[in-house]
């Protein structure tokens, strides 16, 4: 057969395959294509894009997908907060219900010179591995500054100063990947129902005079804070906020507790004014701390 005819027969082939290909892919296309709802592309277009899981969905999409298919509530996205959860409530015809920012706390407050009984940790230098660990120091419920939360942010939102991990309110996007990670549980998703928020710093549950004996600035479960303010109530020898109840005029009641308390254990996180920062200044008993908490070995639920 001529070179020519051989070229031009197996042209003309590929090009009926390639059409024949096309009309299958055509028909597999209308014959198997499903409707997507628009209302999913309008709430993830709404959605801030962060893909951070935090709602407890993959991504954006993903949470997009189930707002409109389960029903699934639409106040969970704590990067958007109230504007992006208004924002799902037009689009699917909803009454919005009230989104308040949650914002990860450290519940320890105790540096590394704090904490007492300490031991020469040689192996993995990681929070997890180190909790496997008998000893690694005498508070089996605090912080261990390893920095496994700090790992966890991709927002560069904690660091781990003398020991203790802080957190910057102003890179945090309240992801909560911090609080999953944190083996003692020593981080809590607290409501911020203001910029400013007190904290328990402290979850160790032990009496008072085994807290002395582990470290220096450990609440004692003294309740002389729970005496002063009726938003604080003591559970296992620990004080906890009630954050249902918090308001704008709860930080003169708990300002009175803090002074109350004879280890200071009661921190305000968050952003602080400009006024604030000027007024605590001079003041070195009160340092203004960017950090949060939960209970070690249990899996807290709110803790303040």
């Amino acid at each position: 057969m001529d070179m020519t005819l051989m070229i031009l027969l197996a042209g003309v082939t590929m090009l009926v395959l390639g059409v024949l290909g096309g009309l299958v892919l055509g028909w597999a296309n209308k014959a198997f294509h499903v409707e997507v709802d628009p209302r999913i592309e309008q709430i993830d277009e709404a959605l801030p894009g962060a893909n951070c899981g935090g709602c407890g969905y993959v991504g954006c999409r993903d949470y997009a997908e189930a707002c409109v298919d389960k029903s699934e509530a639409i106040n969970l996205c704590p990067v958007g907060g109230e504007p992006t959860a208004s924002a799902i409530a037009t689009i699917l015809g909803v009454e919005v219900t009230q989104s308040l920012p949650y914002r990860p706390a450290v519940h320890c407050g105790a540096d590394t010179s704090q904490r007492l009984g300490r031991s020469d940790y040689r192996g993995e230098a990681t929070c997890a591995a180190a909790n496997l660990v008998n000893g690694i120091q005498g508070c089996t419920y605090g912080c261990m500054g390893f920095g496994d939360c700090r790992k966890a942010c991709d927002y560069a939102a904690i660091e781990i100063v003398d020991g203790l991990s802080v957190i910057n309110y102003d890179k945090c996007i309240g992801c909560g990947a911090c609080a999953k990670v944190c083996p003692r549980n020593i981080v809590s998703m607290v409501p911020f129902k203001h910029e400013r928020m007190m904290i328990v710093a402290c979850s160790n549950k032990d009496f008072g005079k085994d807290v002395k004996k582990v470290c220096t600035v450990g609440c004692l479960g003294c309740k002389a804070c729970s005496k002063a303010s009726n938003l604080l109530n003591i559970v296992d020898n620990l004080p906890h906020l009630d954050y249902e109840q918090y308001d704008g005029d709860a930080m003169d009641d708990l300002e009175l507790a803090l002074d109350k308390c004879p280890t200071k254990r009661m921190t305000v996180i968050g952003k602080p004014t400009a006024e604030q920062v000027a007024a605590v200044a001079d003041e070195e008993d009160r340092p203004v701390v960017t950090a949060d908490f939960k209970t070690t070995v249990d899996d807290a639920e709110w803790r303040g």
